[in-house]
């Protein structure tokens, strides 16, 4: 049937009359359309031809119609009938007339882009590619011919370079010389057709082409535009090929430095693309660009201020003058702007200093002594242009300076955020001056730079609010001004506000408040929004602190309040300036309720009339927090009732936020109104508190405790409440008490549950102690109880002991230690509860006086079962705690004695120096000589466990008396057994605490020592020493700052597959392979990890990513791990770096995202390559990020590959998607 109505169409679109042919034409499209479509032979080779006629149809309609339907029409027909096709529109193309060449031109695009498969690709540009080379070689082409043939060549190439790898260097032969043409339009084709080519070349062709480029630019007699052209090349293959170009930046920069010096005055294009060549070197091949930077960053800040016709005094004249005169002026001059380009190499220039920024963090404190002056110089810049990239790479420094910084407090001299506090004043009065110009986007420019300021060096303002605020008064005041500008100049005052103290602006708050204010009241809703934003951090400056009086505030209170009023009643405007006005009203009345009282009855009841409405009730349920928490104490009597019955209701809702807001609330009320809320309310809560007491959501039980504890705590809640916790909530809290993830602020809130039970009336002690002690038996539902949640029960058993009382207390451990003494060879989680609860209770309390309870722990030692040892060992530990001078002799002379249970005793001793070292608590002399003797002896223990356990004990003591310790370590690390050496270094690793501690000083000169051992033969003594250059990362980067140029290079050694660690184990029926250096590795990869947030400036990301990064990716899963979450870092901070060599990362990504596990393998493996390939696709998430990563056809294609696999891209998108 379909063939039939075909036939139709055919005849129609030969007809004479031109409306028929369009509709025929029309309907052949539509029939091409359909899904189920097919074609027999004669029709296909009919359709083709009339397909073909049609394009050089006289109608410009028609001929457009038939290109479209050439899109179905090639996955139609056979491979055949395609290259007739296009055999036939590139004769057209090159022989045919002129006005059919756009149009055959456009086919053919057409069809190369539409191709269906490689197959035909290949045989599509095998036909096509000879011709298209005729077309560009011969001589009597025209020009327009060679740039159509140009172009289309340069589409095939970018998209199937790959498949023609044959004739690349015939390609070549022929492109290249299309460079040095008199017809500026085909080098300029040329170009981007070479750029398209270049990166499927291969590294030989590539160097090929780059050194005949870079002969023509050697040559001094070529004319000037066609240099210009092979600048542009050059920048365009860098970019095309990024870190691959990197072997030619030796021939390729002094070249491109010595044009920008020694171009001819008026030749300003030429020193323009040779920056842009420079920049593109910077952001591409950072690795290689590196011995150039300074020469660079000279050439940048010379040419930032070029400008050969203008000279500065003739702005400095103008400042003082009208601006009437100078322009009556300017048409006496002969020169006028126009012919001026030089604006070009400026704005160039600021561009290429801002890839030096960006690529360079480690060059951060130069660029303030050298580049920072020029720049902040250079807002005087007259190109508005040219203005605002000056601007954005100031911002772009500043932004470094954060990324770089982030983290770190102290800063010496050489800091980039001290030299950055040293220009402060300077940067404030240019920018001032820009603030007076008339430009909007000048001033936008302006607020953007001190917006970033602010946020990089959040109090540096202060001595300036006053010179500042007219520009903020003008933008938001004056008439010309966009929303854009307010918003901007809104922002910044938020900022400011936010991060100074309030005193600074109390002298300008008349200046300041007014048009914030009146901003309240602008139509359009961002704007407003942003007002209400200042607004509230208006009111915080206004009256900081309740008690003092230090500035009248009282003359604001009103205008202020019926702002915001005129909002918050206003119904029908965005919801983004609702939460805002409700947000900001909260502030108002709970910093200025005592002088709002006549007001109060009419404003509290439009914010509980927000609590109803779905879209503004948690921002209102926030506000009424705020409200409150206000030491004024507000009197909110007239709508208390409402808002306590409203919020008791939203308990239930399933919105977790809401939830979560409303518990807070509910506390803050409770503390500060209890008096007119009653019990009966207090029940109702009680109820609905209960259900959302479970392990599923941790966070939310914690506020539910405490607004349990809260409640229960509160004198004036009858018996009735405290009867409704323990029928609703005491059951729930022993079921979550059994839960394995409990910890945290959950495990503290549960504490304070039991605490408080205790002390209300209802409860007796026995009960809730047999209930606590019950939880920990196996249960026929959920079989064992976890080694977690024994620890939870022993913590709550033990608060509870102590808050009942000494008698109590006494009775319990006397119960416990019965336990112990009965078999102990049986029912285990008893008595793993029991030794728990004693070390619990010991540690809070001396227990001396219960004899011999130290033997009785420790008999446990000989237990059968290893958890009951260590909970024993732990037991020993704490109960020693409670009183050092009767059990740490006891611990030490065991140690000494019982070589059979050292380890457990270590473990014991370790729980003691632990406590001492987070609470400060001091030993004497003689104690600790007699432990470090201790443990410096068990240093070359076989067992690691043991080790351990030692270093662990050394670093905390070393905590509680550095002067001792640090020299003895160090002694030791020059030990003959490598087993002394690693401990050691672990022992310093467990001394780097994020708390100040006065090991650091005494540290500081001596662990460069330690962390040397990095070059150790033992493979041990290396993990050990790059553990601990983690930790001291992690903890106190400025510990390890100076040693890291001598110390990188030695770690990114241990991330390389070293041969002579692999070894094979024979098992008799197969060999098995063990790779020892892979721990190592794993540590090595993570340490770099750390590095990266903590030094970034110190690390040099170009010289990590190729080759060391880039075998990791292609290690072992536990190695592929850290390595992704490292490049998903590097994606986000110095993306540069990782476009340069993106290409090189493709490949075991991809071999990654592929990977299927053997047929036969066990459910874990399978689990592990899962998580795998979402880490994997983690990683290519953050590359898919960076701007530029499309000029990589290998990550193109991947993506694409991603998106084609149906699991791949589910994956892939709730990745994106977290």
């Amino acid at each position: 049937m379909a063939n039939l109505a075909l036939t139709g169409i055919l005849e129609k679109m030969t007809g004479k009359d031109k409306d028929y042919r369009y509709m025929a034409t029309s309907d052949l499209l539509n029939e091409l359309n359909k899904e189920g479509f097919k074609l027999d032979v004669d029709l296909e080779a009919k359709l083709s031809n009339i397909v073909i006629q049609q394009l050089d149809d006289a109608a410009g309609d028609v001929s457009g119609l038939a290109v479209k339907c050439l899109v179905p029409l090639v996955k139609k027909i056979h491979e055949q009938q395609v290259l007739e096709m296009t055999n036939k529109l590139c004769d057209k193309l090159l022989n045919g007339k002129e006005q059919n060449r756009d149009i055959a031109s456009i086919a053919v695009k057409t069809i190369v882009a539409e191709v269906p498969n490689a197959t035909v690709a290949q045989s599509v540009l095998v036909s096509i590619s000879p011709k298209l080379i005729r077309g560009i070689v011969t001589q009597a082409m025209g020009t327009e011919i060679k740039c159509e043939c140009l172009d289309i060549l340069c589409d095939v190439l970018h998209k199937y370079g790959n498949l023609m790898a044959s004739d690349h260097e015939v390609l070549l032969r022929a492109l290249l010389p299309q460079l040095n043409t008199n017809q500026a339009s085909v080098r300029k084709k040329a170009v981007s057709c070479i750029a398209s080519l270049a990166s499927s070349l291969s590294d030989d062709l590539l160097a090929k082409a780059t050194v005949e480029i870079i002969q023509l630019l050697k040559k001094q007699t070529t004319k000037s535009e066609i240099t210009r052209t092979n600048i542009q090349m050059i920048g365009a293959l860098s970019r095309a090929v990024g870190y691959r170009f990197g072997p030619h930046l030796g021939d390729a920069v002094p070249i491109l430095i010595n044009y920008c010096n020694n171009a001819s005055e008026n030749d300003e294009e030429l020193r323009e693309y040779s920056l842009q060549a420079l920049e593109s070197f910077l952001l591409r091949c950072p690795r290689d660009i590196s011995s150039y930077c300074d020469q660079i960053l000279h050439l940048t800040l010379e040419f930032l201020s070029h400008d050969p016709n203008f000279t500065d005094n003739m702005e400095e004249d103008t400042d003082d003058e009208s601006y009437v005169e100078e322009e009556d002026d300017d048409s006496a001059n002969e020169y006028t702007d126009d012919e001026d380009v030089s604006w070009k190499v400026r704005r160039a220039a600021a561009k290429c200093l801002a890839a030096l920024i960006v690529s360079r963090p480690e060059m951060l404190s130069r660029l303030y002594e050298e580049a920072c002056p020029k720049l902040i110089d250079r807002f005087k810049e007259r190109e508005e242009n040219v203005k605002m990239d000056i601007f954005n790479t100031f911002i772009e420094l500043l932004r470094q300076t954060g990324n770089v910084t982030k983290g770190q407090t102290d800063f010496d001299e050489s800091s980039p955020r001290y030299l950055l506090k040293q220009e402060v004043a300077k940067i404030v009065r240019s920018v001032n001056k820009q603030l007076r110009e008339k430009s909007i986007k000048t001033k936008v420019g302006a607020f953007s730079v001190l917006k970033e300021l602010v946020i990089v060096l959040p109090d540096c303002l202060a001595e300036h609010i006053g010179s500042l605020t007219p520009g903020i008064e003008k933008a938001l005041c004056d008439k010309s001004s966009t929303s854009n500008l307010k918003i901007e100049a809104l922002v910044f005052t938020r900022l400011v506000l936010a991060s100074h103290a309030p005193p600074v602006f109390h002298p300008y708050i008349k200046a300041i408040s007014a048009p914030i204010i009146s901003s309240v009241g602008e139509r359009y809703y961002k704007v407003t929004a942003e007002a209400l934003r200042v607004c509230g951090e208006l009111v915080r400056v206004v009256r900081p602190d309740i008690e003092v009086y230090d500035f009248d505030f009282k003359p604001y209170v009103h205008p202020i309040y019926a702002a915001i009023m005129s909002r918050l009643t206003n119904q029908d405007q965005d919801q983004e300036v609702k939460e805002c006005a409700i947000s900001c009203m909260g502030l108002v009345v709970s910093t200025f309720g005592d002088h709002l009282g006549a007001e109060l009855p009419s404003c509290l009841p439009v914010l509980v009339d927000r609590m109803g409405n779905e879209i503004t009730r948690l921002t209102a349920v926030k506000a009424f927090a705020v409200i409150a928490a206000s030491p004024l104490h507000i009197d909110l009597s007239c709508v208390l009732e409402h808002v306590i019955s409203e919020l008791t209701a939203f308990l239930r809702k399933a919105n977790r936020a809401l939830r979560q807001a409303t518990l807070g609330t509910l506390n803050t009320l409770i503390v500060g109104y209890g008096d007119k809320i009653g019990s009966a309310a207090y029940e109702v809560i009680v109820v609905e508190l209960s259900t959302l007491i479970s392990d599923s959501d941790l966070h939310m039980a914690a506020l539910a405790l405490e607004l349990c504890c809260t409640l229960m705590a509160d004198k004036r809640s009858g018996p009735n409440v405290g009867l409704t916790v323990r029928n609703k909530v005491l059951p729930q809290a022993l079921t979550l008490i059994r839960s394995s993830l409990l910890q945290g602020q959950a495990l503290l809130a549960l504490r304070n549950f039991f605490t408080a039970l205790v002390y209300s009336a209802n409860t007796s002690f026995g009960v809730l102690l047999d209930s606590l002690l019950s939880a920990a038996k196996p249960s026929a539902q959920t079989g064992a109880v976890a080694k977690q949640a024994l620890f939870s029960i022993a913590q709550c058993v033990a608060v509870l002991c102590l808050s009942a009382g000494d008698k109590k207390c006494s009775s319990t451990v006397n119960m416990l230690t019965d336990i112990l003494k009965a078999d102990s060879s049986t029912n285990s989680a008893k008595q793993h509860l029991s030794l728990l609860c004693l070390g619990e209770i010991g540690r809070r309390k001396d227990l001396s006086s219960h004899d011999h309870i130290e033997n009785i722990v420790i008999e446990s030692f000989q237990s059968p079962f290893e958890e009951i040892k260590s909970a024993a060992s732990y037991a020993l530990g704490n109960i020693a705690v409670g009183n050092l001078p009767k059990y740490l002799p006891f611990i030490l002379d065991k140690i000494d004695n019982q070589q059979k249970k050292q380890y457990l005793l270590l473990h014991s001793l370790k729980e003691v120096i632990v406590r001492q070292s987070v609470d400060k608590a001091e030993f004497d002399d003689s104690s600790v000589d007699k432990i470090t003797k201790l443990l410096f002896n068990h240093c070359e223990s076989d067992e690691e466990g043991v080790r351990n356990v030692v270093a662990e004990c050394l670093g905390k003591i070393a905590l509680i008396e550095p002067g001792k310790l640090v020299p003895a370590l160090k002694e030791r690390t020059s030990s003959p057994a490598a087993f002394t050496r690693a401990t050691v270094v672990i022992a310093v690793k467990y001394s780097i605490v994020e708390r100040q501690e006065k090991i650091d000083e005494i540290l500081y000169p001596e662990i460069s020592t330690f962390l040397m051992l990095i070059k150790d033969q033992d493979r041990h003594v290396r993990r050990a020493a790059v553990l601990a250059l983690s930790t001291a990362a992690h903890n106190k980067p400025n510990l390890i700052k100076s040693l890291l140029p001598e110390l990188l290079p030695l770690l990114y050694d241990q991330t390389v597959i070293k041969k002579e660690l692999i070894r094979t184990v024979d098992l008799g029926p197969f060999k098995h392979t063990v790779d020892d250096g892979l721990e190592l590795r794993k540590a090595a990869f993570e340490c770099v990890d750390t590095l990266l947030d903590s030094c970034l400036d110190q690390v040099n990301p170009s010289s990590f990513l190729v080759p060391y990064l880039l075998s990791g990716l292609d290690d072992h899963y536990d190695v592929k791990m850290p390595c992704h979450l490292i490049l998903s870092k590097l994606a986000d901070k110095c993306p540069s770096a990782v476009l340069a060599v993106l290409d090189s990362l493709v490949d075991p990504l991809h071999k990654t995202i592929n990977f299927r596990p053997k047929q036969d393998a066990v459910k874990q493996e399978v689990d592990r390559n899962e998580d795998m390939i979402r880490s994997a696709l983690r990683a290519i998430a953050s590359l898919n990020q960076i701007s530029g990563g499309d000029c990589s056809h290998k990550f193109k294609n991947l993506m694409n590959e991603i998106g084609k696999s149906k699991t791949l891209s589910e994956k892939y998108s709730s990745i994106r998607n977290e």
